[in-house]
């Protein structure tokens, strides 16, 4: 898939857990973990914008795009 999910690593710099910041944007863990692996089919953008809040980043530190 071209686009890669890099939220592991920018959790792992702020040494933040992932059940953390699922609450800290009002998100279940389990959902947290799908954007997470890649298997999302969607982002919407409040969850973007919240995730981007919590962490101190920008969506294209999460979200990279790389071609085939």
């Amino acid at each position: 898939m071209p686009i890669i999910v890099n939220l592991d690593i920018i959790l792992a710099k702020r040494k933040i857990k992932s059940k953390d910041l699922a609450e800290t944007i009002g998100i279940t863990t389990a959902n947290l973990s799908i954007l997470k692996s890649g298997k999302a089919k969607a982002v919407r953008f409040s969850t973007l914008e919240a995730i981007c809040k919590a962490l101190d980043c920008q969506p294209a530190d999460i979200l990279e795009y790389v071609e085939d």
